[in-house]
């Protein structure tokens, strides 16, 4: 028997949490210490993964299919093809940059002992997460995503609501110890329920429609279901196809999170630390536009084709409405977290294009920005913390005091509007050709969500890094060691993919091309017009 390398890598966090939650109290270093040591193991064993993957073999690989509940046939089933070990791979990479950026959020205040934070819990539930969505990468059981779906819920919930953003008091002007905690903790606690109360009910719409697939096909295997599929020994009616697959989307949809489901991100980001905004956002969110093209295309490709009009204008409509508010915002976390929407907005028109492009585009979109958004946003955190201020305005001349902090600032910035040399360019590039090449009108309204990026990037480090220096910025000291070992490896990489995505494409490019024959689509031809 081989060795299970999908469950160890899932297996490590999950046991991991439990180890750190279990380190006595008085050992708050230690725990830091063991949870970024799983976390990096955790790569280890994703880094394994990736070499032991082959671009040009089986759909799905490294499989493994063990009874679970027979009674209602459930299984234990695991497969990764080239787009789950792509974000894998992006998960456990992340993980570790956020436990260190978040090494001393959950400390106790010294100066307000009531409001003690369990360190070890905090990182527990990160490495619990990690965990639950390293799994629903590699789950080919449709119950078993379900469950993994709904269960990192709960986690994220204390996350956002127990270890909210906290600007340590400092001597740049943030309010004595203890004011103001009311009308934090009654914000934090909001933004955790909403974020729970959306994501469960498109979770509960989920689960009517998992049954219903259970009902109509005898099976919760993908493997199962599609092969039937295309074998023509399973037929849905064309409304039951539909109904089930907008069960499964709305679901993928809010946690994606597509407009107009989107509300609870801006608030669940703007409340949490900087390193659990990118948790958000750069990791959990991912698993619901991974779903669309696992779930979504593969078990419902007539209904898909039949909704792809409808959605490539909820995508269009994201593209712009994330944009527009993001020029307009005073708060440096919600101004990330409407730009993510607009960047989820071209992942999901991406992958409804239906072309190669524009899906090979929307899986590297999802690698690229979960990677230039940590870097911004881990940033904008250390910036944070030194200020005590979410707000622009209380920023300026940044760049004078702390011109590497300025300048790693510039690069996640640079990155999030998808400048040419950068992870994202590219990806963005080839959205946007594999959409205008089947919907022109599409493409070229999405491209003002550019110009707009340009915008709003470009205004806030005018605002926060020139200009003449604050007297509340006075003093503020630049990167430390430990918050330059968060940022450069994440800069290096932006870099990199910027001028070599090859290694990715290699990857993902096989994976899109079984998507693509799931929904029996071919690329549009061409049109060139004769010389007259």
């Amino acid at each position: 028997m081989s060795f299970p390398l999908l469950t160890a890598t899932a297996a490590l966090p999950a046991l991991g949490a439990v180890a750190t939650a279990a380190v006595p109290a008085a050992r708050r270093t230690a725990a830091k210490w063991l949870a970024l040591l799983v976390s990096v193991g955790t790569l280890v064993l994703a880094a394994i993964q990736l070499v032991r993957f082959e671009p040009g073999g089986s759909r799905y690989q490294l499989t493994e299919s063990h009874a679970w509940i027979k009674d209602f046939g459930v299984r234990y089933e695991l497969g990764v093809d080239g787009i789950g070990v792509a974000l894998i791979g992006l998960t456990a990479l992340l993980i570790p940059f956020i436990i260190a950026a978040g090494w001393h959020d959950a400390d106790p205040l010294e100066t307000h002992s009531s409001r003690w934070r369990p360190t070890q819990g905090f990182f527990a539930l990160i490495l619990a997460v990690e965990a639950m969505v390293v799994l629903s990468f590699e789950a080919t059981d449709v119950f078993l995503f379900y469950i993994l779906f709904e269960a990192m819920l709960i986690p994220m919930y204390f996350l956002i609501g127990g270890f909210g953003d906290r600007a340590a008091p400092s001597q740049y002007g943030a309010a004595a110890p203890g004011q103001g905690d009311e009308a934090a903790a009654t914000q934090r606690s909001y933004a955790a329920v909403k974020f729970l109360l959306y994501n469960l009910v498109g979770g509960l719409i989920m689960l009517a429609a998992v049954i219903g697939l259970y009902v109509v096909a005898g099976s919760f295997s993908l493997n199962e279901i599609a092969a039937a599929r295309a074998s023509g020994s399973l037929h849905m009616e064309t409304n039951t196809e539909r109904l089930l697959f907008l069960g499964f989307f709305f679901a993928f949809a809010v946690k994606a999170p597509l407009w107009p489901l989107h509300t609870w991100l801006p608030n669940a980001m703007g409340e949490a630390t900087a390193p659990v905004a990118v948790l958000i956002t750069a990791v959990v969110d991912k698993v619901g536009t991974f779903a669309m093209l696992r779930f979504c295309l593969q078990l419902f490709p007539e209904a898909s084709k039949w909704a792809t009009p409808v959605i490539v204008v909820l995508a269009v409509i994201s593209i712009i409405y994330g944009a527009l508010l993001a020029v307009g915002q005073r708060d440096i976390k919600r101004l990330v977290a409407y730009a993510s929407i607009s960047h989820f907005g071209f992942i999901i028109m991406g992958i409804f294009a239906m072309t190669s492009q524009g899906q090979s585009g929307a899986t590297l979109y999802m690698v690229n920005h979960g990677i230039s958004t940590a870097a911004l946003m881990l940033v904008a955190g250390f910036l944070i913390s030194r200020r005590g201020s979410r707000l622009i305005s209380d920023y300026g001349g940044v760049q004078k005091v702390a011109p590497v902090l300025a300048g790693t600032f510039l690069i996640g910035g640079l990155a999030t509007l998808s400048l040419p040399g950068l992870a994202p360019f590219v990806s963005e590039f080839l959205v946007l050709v594999g959409t205008f090449s089947r919907y022109p009108a599409a493409g070229v309204v999405a491209t003002l969500g550019i110009v707009l990026a340009a915008l709003y990037v470009l205004v806030l480090y005018q605002r926060t890094m020139t200009g003449p220096v604050k007297a509340e910025i006075q003093g503020m000291p630049d990167l430390k060691v430990r918050e330059l070992l968060v940022v450069a490896p994440l800069i290096a990489l932006l870099i990199f993919l910027g001028v070599y995505p090859k290694p990715l494409t290699n990857i993902v490019n096989p994976a899109v091309g079984h998507t693509m024959s799931d929904v029996q689509k071919k690329d549009p031809n061409p049109v060139v017009e004769a010389a007259k």
